[in-house]
């Protein structure tokens, strides 16, 4: 018997949830300062809904985690990005190398 691909993603979606979930209770969502963004001396990028899909690293206290995001603004060197897990939406600023485009 096969497996259902759709279901598949279902499953790796809840436990990549999970793991943001357990990581948030681990320590909090760590975000760039301002200090690192100097909003003040570069542009900042708003971008219209739909947001585009990417993937990125962020880190909740000493727990990196990878995780499906949109794009939501960005400078030349920061991305700011949203996801979500449960009923939780989570906002932050990760350097631009720590996120890549979700071609899937």
């Amino acid at each position: 018997m096969g497996t259902s691909k759709r279901l598949a993603a279902h499953y790796d979606m809840r436990s990549q949830h999970q793991t943001i979930l357990t990581a948030a209770r681990a320590g909090a969502l760590q975000s760039l300062t301002e200090r690192e963004l100097a909003l003040r001396e570069q542009p900042v990028t708003i971008y219209p809904q739909p947001y585009r899909a990417v993937r990125a690293w962020v880190r909740f206290g000493p727990e990196a985690v990878w995780v499906d995001a949109k794009l939501a603004r960005s400078t030349p060197l920061a991305a700011g990005i949203e996801f979500r897990a449960g009923d939780r939406t989570f906002r932050c600023w990760v350097w631009g190398n720590a996120v890549t485009v979700d071609e899937g």
